[in-house]
């Protein structure tokens, strides 16, 4: 199998949070580990949200149930330029972006990948990008 979808930080956190959505977590069962992945970006955000909570119930959970599961993305010189493309549009039209979207954004584009996540409205409004709503 090869790799489909981008799961952005709010589809990947599922698993360890305390009400995960149950949807969410049959969705990417459905998807499947080995056609899904991650971005670099994806992990910091992880690795910040732990660290700001010090919780040894959520470290043993991300390292027992998300470390190491999916493919890591880098941002490479290639999404890098696809993200400056990204946000100059974004910016000319009025619709600024949070700079970890559109760098998600940008690692799904350069590769081809959906992005799957649960909020819609912050991925919808970037051109030629596939978003599926995972909080449906």
């Amino acid at each position: 199998m090869f790799l489909t979808h981008l799961l952005d930080t709010s589809v990947y956190c599922q698993p360890i949070k305390n009400k995960p959505l149950l949807s969410v977590e049959e969705h990417w069962r459905k998807i499947g580990d080995q056609a899904a992945c991650i971005s670099v970006i994806c992990e910091a955000e992880i690795l910040q949200g732990l660290k700001a909570k010090n919780s040894q119930k959520l470290w043993s959970a991300y390292r027992d149930i998300l470390k190491n599961r999916l493919v890591i993305l880098p941002i490479d010189t290639k999404v890098a330029e696809v993200y400056a493309d990204l946000a100059n549009v974004m910016n000319k039209k009025g619709k600024k972006r949070p700079t970890m979207d559109l760098l998600i954004a940008a690692t799904a584009k350069v590769h081809g990948l959906i992005v799957a996540t649960c909020n819609y409205k912050d991925f919808a409004p970037i051109d030629g990008l596939s978003v599926e709503n995972r909080a449906e």
